[in-house]
């Protein structure tokens, strides 16, 4: 691990410490702070010419903060002679605005990636992009991590019979299989409707859940609305109970309550987003660490060797 550098962000630097320690690597020593009027200074505290780096930053809340001090990591450490910059961004952010769903509409997913190349990025690493196409708006390589391995693990374990894996919508049906051949389980997905930000309304359940539990499987979870109402269609058409597994706890506005007062068992997640308090406030959420996962990813890439098999 000669030549490697590792450095986190203000936005999980306790997600960073856990990937420094898997590697044995502390994290480097860089200064991030604030002018009075908001501006971002950033500066690095050790040398880094010649050497590979891994800026560990996912752009979670305050999504726009977090991005733009990314972007102003990246440009710091190009400009001290980095020999290679990779971005590794656990939570991806703005994935959701894809493609024009309506008209005079962004592509903001677009946006970041050119941004991220722009500011000198030489390689993105990052996990469960909302749409594996976010991955061609990028000119540069892109590593894309599952958090498949940590939950089908932690499934596993609980020994849970007559299981089917659903999707909460159709475009997430290939995840949901991918989930139920490793589980040796049925599959199904909830056809539902968009009909505003954050809202979308279910119009029926696409497969058998009489009598079945039920694991709604997604990227990730916002206000919780649409998973919370998943739940309940699930129940209503015989579900003997529901489990959710989604990779970032985005976890914004009245999702906690929202949580705790619905009818799932259990949902599980991962540490790409910091919860804090969360985890207390909602006794349903368990959190698992992928930082082991982003921890070999950052060891094959510097070594040159495969990360993909890591998912064979």
């Amino acid at each position: 691990m000669v030549g490697i550098k590792v450095f986190s962000g203000r936005a999980n630097p306790e997600l960073a410490r856990k990937i420094g320690d898997y590697l044995g690597k502390p994290l480097g020593k860089i200064d991030a702070s604030d002018f009075s009027d908001g501006e971002i200074g950033v500066q690095i505290q050790e040398n880094v010419r010649g050497r590979d780096v891994f800026i560990i930053q996912p752009t979670c809340t305050p999504v726009n903060r977090h991005l733009m001090e990314l972007l102003i990591m990246i440009d710091a450490f190009k400009r001290a002679s980095a020999d290679t910059i990779t971005a590794v961004i656990p939570y991806y952010g703005y994935a959701r605005q894809d493609r024009k769903v309506e008209p005079r509409v962004p592509i903001t997913a677009k946006l970041v990636a050119d941004l991220l190349t722009a500011a000198g990025a030489n390689r993105i690493v990052t996990m469960d992009l909302h749409a594996g196409q976010i991955q061609g708006f990028f000119n540069v390589p892109v590593d894309h991590l599952f958090g498949s391995p940590v939950f089908l693990r932690y499934f596993r374990k609980k020994h849970i019979k007559n299981l089917i894996v659903i999707s909460p919508d159709a475009g997430g049906v290939e995840r949901a299989r991918a989930y139920a051949k490793r589980l040796k389980a049925k599959v199904g997905f909830i056809d539902k409707r968009r009909v505003g930000k954050n809202l979308a309304k279910v119009a029926h359940i696409v497969g058998d859940v009489e009598g079945r539990t039920a694991l709604i499987v997604d990227d990730m979870v916002d206000t919780a609305g649409t998973l919370v109402e998943g739940t309940n269609a699930l129940l209503e058409n015989g579900a003997f109970e529901v489990f959710a597994c989604c990779t970032h706890p985005v976890l914004s506005g009245p999702a906690i309550e929202r949580l705790c007062k619905s009818p799932l068992k259990e949902i599980v997640v991962t540490n790409t987003i910091p919860l804090g308090e969360k985890t207390k406030a909602c006794p349903k959420l368990k959190v698992l660490s992928v930082a082991h996962l982003f921890g070999e990813a950052i060891r094959r890439i510097h070594d040159r060797s495969s990360v993909s098999s890591l998912f064979d």
